[in-house]
């Protein structure tokens, strides 16, 4: 099917709601649009066994004129498509990460225009509004409606930053994992040397945030697999953050086969408050099939190793993994729910570029079974007393579905501000992304690190400069 639009800067994001629909039928569309006195006007041409016209416009309100007209945009193609193909997409005309963020915006616009309106019918009319503008169904809407309330307005000050360090070491590589994350099978020789380098701008960037008046509420340590590190390399980079003082403070361990009672031993002594334990799913055969080198025997013995110790532990499932059927996920579900683990995170299966299951292809779970089990999992889990408290969605997502975090009690506040970008995050090591969260415009600036741990390692003082001066009044 050709594509043909007009400006061509709105192509790519128009393409990935077209991709979402079954156009086989459809030959041909174009769009064409253009603003005019604040109003964005649209005229959509459908090429089929037939030819169809479909003008929209829409006035535009605000000063972003930019971000207002990819949304009419999306919102005009996906009204179209609907006649055209008699069919609507749970998500409605939304194609970006985070919804959270319109909702939250909904709301705001929502209480500036009315004051004395209760809490609970402000979330009411926004919620009624997301369906009604962006066609989200009731459901979704819901779901954006729980997390509003379970994150309570989580935002920032221009002087609070969130750390995250990371740790790009894994025992081995899934098929699905798109990360920079090298196997220690064969890069363990950069270990040392990477864990110096981090050392260094980690001390760098905690002597700049205590001279310039900033707090650290939470760190973060993921990756990668920071379990990766053996329990003296551990000790090694916790001792670094010892001084702080934070709400929590969270270390991936997300391989059972990396937990050891040394290592839980050196997460306890500096301090740690939360960890991951992620099963991703409770068929050994789907373990294998996806490249990682534990059972899930594994998975029981590790949690239950670490649940002395009494941190908070998240466990991540994925829907859609190597030739699961419905009933895998849903034995995988209910063997983490007889863990009972504070946080348990649903993520569906995107297919990324760069993973080896797009390079090498596999058989995946169809788009209707993931939907399936990502309805399954918020059922039952909300029925067990968790709620959704954050949410974000991927390209190449299946079935057009979402990742959520469920919570017993409200454990990642880092999760809530990275996710819905809320307040600043300082990052630390290769292809960690600090960002600059300025509340008086609601704003994001943004440093990326270098990727490559070579790299990274020779260049880090210049790139802890870098990053330093985003962070500079």
């Amino acid at each position: 099917m050709e594509f043909i639009c007009e400006p061509e800067n709105l192509k790519d994001e128009l393409k990935l709601l077209i991709n979402l629909f079954n156009t086989k039928k459809i030959k041909q569309i174009n769009f064409n649009s253009k603003i005019v006195n604040d109003t964005f006007y649209s005229t959509i041409t459908i090429f089929s066994n037939h030819l169809k016209t479909y003008n929209y416009s829409y006035k535009i309100n605000s000063s972003n004129i930019k971000q207002f007209t990819q949304r009419y945009a999306k919102i005009s193609l996906y009204k179209a498509l609907s006649k055209e193909l008699h069919s609507t997409l749970k998500w409605g005309s939304l194609t970006g990460i985070r919804p959270t963020k319109i909702y939250k915006e909904i709301v705001s616009n929502i209480k500036s225009s009315n004051q004395n309106l209760a809490s609970n019918k402000i979330l009411d009319l926004a919620k009624k509004d997301i369906i009604k503008k962006y066609f989200v169904t009731r459901k979704k809407a819901e779901i954006l409606k729980q997390i509003y309330i379970t994150q309570k307005e989580y935002i920032g000050n221009d002087k609070l930053v969130h750390l995250y360090i990371n740790i790009p070491f894994c025992p081995t590589r899934c098929e699905y994992c798109s990360f920079v994350a090298c196997g220690i099978d064969k890069f363990s020789y950069l270990i040392e040397p990477y864990l110096n380098a981090l050392i260094k701008e980690i001390t760098a960037t905690l002597n700049f945030l205590k001279n310039n008046n900033y707090t650290i509420s939470t760190i973060y340590i993921g990756g990668g697999t920071p379990t990766t590190l053996n329990s003296e390399q551990l000790d090694k980079l916790l001792s670094n953050l010892d001084n702080l003082k934070v709400k929590e403070f969270t270390v991936e361990a997300g391989r059972p086969d990396t937990i050891t009672k040394d290592k839980l031993d050196v997460l306890k002594k500096h301090n740690v408050t939360r960890i991951s334990i992620n099963p991703q799913s409770f068929s050994n055969a789907t373990l294998k099939s996806i490249g990682r080198h534990h059972t899930k025997e594994q998975i029981i013995e590790a949690y239950n190793l670490a649940k002395p110790y009494n941190f908070n532990i998240n466990m991540d499932l994925i829907a859609g993994l190597h030739n699961e059927k419905f009933k895998d996920f849903k034995h995988s579900l209910k063997s983490c729910l007889k863990l009972m683990p504070n946080d348990i995170t649903v993520h569906t299966l995107s297919i990324k570029n760069t993973s080896n299951l797009k390079l090498n292809g596999g058989t995946i779970s169809t788009p209707k079974t993931v939907s399936k089990m990502v309805n399954y999992a918020y059922k039952k889990l909300t029925k067990c007393g968790y709620k959704p408290y954050y949410l974000y969605r991927q390209k190449n997502m299946l079935g057009n579905n979402e990742n959520i975090g469920y919570t017993k009690n409200l454990s990642c506040l880092f999760n809530v501000v990275s996710m819905e970008e809320l307040a600043s995050i300082v990052a630390c090591g290769a292809n960690a992304i600090s960002k600059k969260y300025v509340l008086e415009n609601n704003r994001i600036d943004r440093f990326a690190c270098v990727k490559n741990i070579n790299e990274y390692i020779t260049r880090v003082d210049e790139l802890t400069n870098k990053k330093i001066d985003l962070f500079c009044d």
